[in-house]
């Protein structure tokens, strides 16, 4: 079974456009944008996790309950 790997590659580039931006703000002198900015990339990193999470409880539940 081939592993899609999309995910992980956005993940990757979702932190490291954040960390990229966290360090322009920071040496702006915008300490709390900064850290509002890792926060929100924080979020969407934990809501994609969860859905890929919520496909996984699916797929096992569909292989050990045999339903679609």
């Amino acid at each position: 079974m081939p592993y899609n790997v999309d995910a992980v590659f956005q993940i990757a580039g979702i932190g490291i456009i954040v960390a990229m931006i966290h360090t322009v703000l920071k040496q702006m002198g915008k300490e709390d944008f900064a850290h509002w900015v890792t926060l929100f990339g924080f979020g969407v990193v934990l809501f994609m996790i969860a859905m890929l999470i919520q496909d996984l409880f699916q797929t096992i539940k569909n292989v050990f309950l045999f339903r679609s």
